[in-house]
């Protein structure tokens, strides 16, 4: 497994992060979880990434359990706030100190530890001040219960401004977690640079675009039982987007670059995004065990420029580069 710094961090991770958003407590049943856990454990993955809101609390508890017993200096554990949890009450989301405060107290018990390596604002919170979610950040580390700081789906400017305060406060934002594949690329005209400018690495989400990429959707063809894109209540609204021929088609045209290289479409893709010097890690997630085993191959390989532009000339004007794209709902949009 191959290992980088997070961003201009001392921290090391695996460059493949072993992710349950759509999985652990949900669409995969415990027993499944644990084993894909213990595989991703047995490839050398050492990066794990949650967030509260998964399967509503669920997911953080599954994995607490996968990984009860391991050693915790050797783990890298990641979770997240923000989205509504419990009975999303007016106070159970968003990025107050109160919800911060006592998601991370939550988190901690459900995971079984006494601190996580990442604490990360799973989105930006609209209404609420921005120094006062910093303010209660800075806590958080003070306190131990977290060693560093990061975010997901921030705009370059709204990264620029939790870094300038994060500085103020002199504690560690380190990353940013947007989705990124080499169809959905929204953080390569202003995110990418900002973060590079202040040190700060990508965890990216979806390398493999909800299983797009890896080439199991054909153009014309009816959607495969028992994956992701029929089940309704584990992504399929995500995936729609890209179930559409001609974008189907120019996957399909990526086999042959794919043969090439000697790597299988869901490889090629999660190396695909590796190869962006500011992405710190990839993270995967399995409803199998030999799913991580194909998906840490990713790890190491390099691709030739002759390959990346290839890539970009198959997938042509399918690809979404909109830097408006990344965004934040506003609170109010998923009151209950």
């Amino acid at each position: 497994m191959e290992i980088r710094n997070l961003g201009s961090s001392g921290l090391k991770i695996s460059a493949i992060a072993y992710g349950n958003w759509l999985t652990h407590g949900s669409q995969v049943e415990e027993d499944a979880a644990l084993a894909c856990v213990r595989q991703a454990l047995d490839e050398g993955i050492t990066t794990f990434d949650t967030a509260d809101v998964y399967a509503n609390t669920k997911a953080e508890t599954v994995l607490g359990k996968a990984l009860k017993g391991e050693r915790r200096e050797s783990l890298e554990i990641f979770t997240k706030v923000y989205w509504p949890t419990g009975p999303g009450k007016h106070n159970d989301h968003g990025l107050s100190r109160k919800h911060i405060m006592e998601s991370i107290n939550a988190s901690l018990t459900r995971l079984g530890t006494d601190h996580v390596d990442l604490y990360q604002a799973h989105r930006y919170d609209y209404e609420t001040p921005l120094e006062e979610t910093m303010e209660a950040f800075a806590d958080v580390v003070r306190s131990g219960k977290a060693h560093y700081i990061g975010v997901s789906e921030w705009r370059a400017e709204e990264i620029r401004a939790a870094h300038q305060l994060a500085r103020e406060l002199r504690i560690p934002l380190v990353s940013s977690q947007p989705q990124y594949n080499m169809l959905w690329r929204v953080i390569e005209a202003e995110v990418v640079p900002t973060c590079e400018e202040l040190g700060i690495g990508q965890i990216v989400w979806s390398p493999i675009a909800q299983g797009v990429l890896t080439g199991k959707y054909k153009p014309g063809a009816e959607l495969p039982a028992g994956t992701r894109a029929t089940d309704e209540s584990g992504g399929a609204g995500m995936i729609k987007g890209w179930l559409r021929d001609d974008v189907l088609t120019r996957v399909q045209n990526l086999q042959p670059l794919a043969d090439e290289a000697g790597l299988s479409l869901a490889q090629l893709a999660v190396a695909w995004v590796l190869q962006n010097p500011n992405v710190s890690a990839a993270i995967i997630g399995a409803s199998r065990p030999e799913q991580v085993t194909e998906n840490v191959k990713a790890a190491g390989v390099k691709l030739e420029d002759e390959l990346l532009k290839q890539v970009d000339e198959v997938l042509g004007d399918a690809v979404e580069r909109d830097p408006a794209k990344t965004q934040s709902p506003a609170r109010r949009e998923f009151n209950r």
